[in-house]
């Protein structure tokens, strides 16, 4: 088969980014039967390397399209349309979208899978976007790719039940492939290395510290967390703790929560406990990974949680949401609180801060749960899926 990829969210730094970067660069390394075409606008080409192994055709835009499809952007027709020609031009057995965020309509009489991570965009519309108009944009740009779509891939169960809910699609035209986690998310000894990619965010060798990694967003429901860690630093036996937060809060083009999240640490007289990293290497995450003494993941909703499973693989105990995916994919390898009870996440947090037979349990429980989630594993199912999209 001659498949061809919209690779436009090659240089996106959230999970949709990491899912195209990681799904692809391992089809092209276990699938050797067919062909594939990366398509690329010029921005993301000229600033991100593509792997070997891929035919690419660099299409000219005015603007990267993960920037003009953010949350306060809107493509420009010309580029939308530059993308659909250029794709046009190839003879194509199958065209996959990675992420429907940055969909463009095919016009080739070719199968059509749509990546849909999930409908947070779409039941909580007040928390990701800023205005009508981008939710207008939204809702008839991801419209228009399920209408088109022979199959709508999805990342969890959890995902693919509220797609279909919310669509009304037939179970027939989903199916699922889990993410995985990279052999740079693993244990490592703690050493100077170690030590000084602490150094360079303001933490001591050994310091304990709670660690969030995502993004910035009202949805990632941070305000909650702030509330929480307030209540754990006002503790006598947690005034060393620190939070740590890992996410872009500078140049993410989506709607952000930083300002408020800022300003609610300074009001509660704990900003000197906090620390925004913005956004880092995945050699300094999983270093931060080793080094936390758990990490919190507060979502409201998730379509899978990607950092749940990085954390688990460098051996990092994982407090997460007892709603949407996160109970799937962390399964009984974590503690779950109520994501809208400050007083839940605190409790649980402190649960495991004041224990270390239970982390040490929780460390254990982690490394078996995220060995079940591997992009090989991921690529090889997304590859039979591309055959039964063409070949039924």
């Amino acid at each position: 088969m001659r498949i061809g990829v919209d690779a436009s969210c090659w240089g996106n730094k959230r999970g949709f980014g990491r899912f195209t970067r990681e799904l692809m660069t391992s089809l092209l390394e276990v699938d050797q039967r067919n062909e594939y075409v990366f398509f690329i606008d010029s921005k993301t080409a000229d600033s991100f390397p593509l792997p070997e192994g891929a035919l690419v055709d660099v299409v000219q835009t005015s603007a990267s399209q993960v920037e003009a499809a953010s949350a306060d952007g809107r493509r420009s027709m010309s580029d939308v349309l530059a993308m659909s020609r250029k794709v046009f031009g190839h003879k194509l057995d199958l065209f996959f979208f990675p992420a429907v965020y940055s969909y463009f309509p095919i016009f080739n009489k070719t199968k059509v899978i749509v990546t849909v991570h999930d409908v947070i965009a779409d039941r909580n519309p007040q928390l990701i976007f800023p205005n009508k108009r981008s939710m207008y944009f939204w809702k008839l740009k991801q419209n228009l790719a399920i209408r088109q779509a022979d199959i709508v891939l999805t990342v969890s169960d959890y995902s693919k039940g509220r797609i279909e809910e919310y669509f009304g699609l037939s179970e027939s035209r989903m199916r699922v492939v889990n993410e995985g986690t990279r052999e740079e998310f693993r244990v490592f000894p703690n050493n100077g290395k170690m030590g000084g990619v602490l150094s360079r965010f303001g933490l001591e060798p050994g310091s304990r510290f709670l660690l969030y990694v995502g993004g910035i967003s009202p949805h990632k429901n941070l305000n909650s967390l702030a509330e929480a860690f307030e209540k754990i630093s006002a503790r006598p036996d947690c005034e060393d703790v620190r939070l740590v937060l890992v996410g872009d809060y500078k140049d993410d083009p989506f709607f952000s929560a930083y300002p408020s999240l800022k300003k609610q640490f300074e009001e509660a007289g704990i900003d000197d406990k906090v620390i925004f990293t913005g956004f880092v290497s995945d050699e300094d995450l999983a270093m931060l990974y080793n080094a936390a003494s758990l990490l919190v993941f507060p979502s409201l909703e998730e379509g899978f949680g990607l950092p749940a499973i990085e954390a688990m693989s460098c051996g990092t105990p994982v407090a997460a949401s007892n709603t949407g995916s996160l109970p799937e994919v962390i399964s009984g390898a974590g503690k779950f609180f109520d994501p809208r009870d400050p007083d839940d996440i605190a409790r649980v947090a402190y649960e495991v801060l004041s224990s270390e037979t239970l982390r040490s349990e929780m460390r254990e429980a982690g490394l078996r749960r995220s060995r079940d989630f591997e992009w090989e594993k991921a690529a090889r199912d997304a590859a039979k899926i591309f055959e039964e999209a063409v070949y039924g």
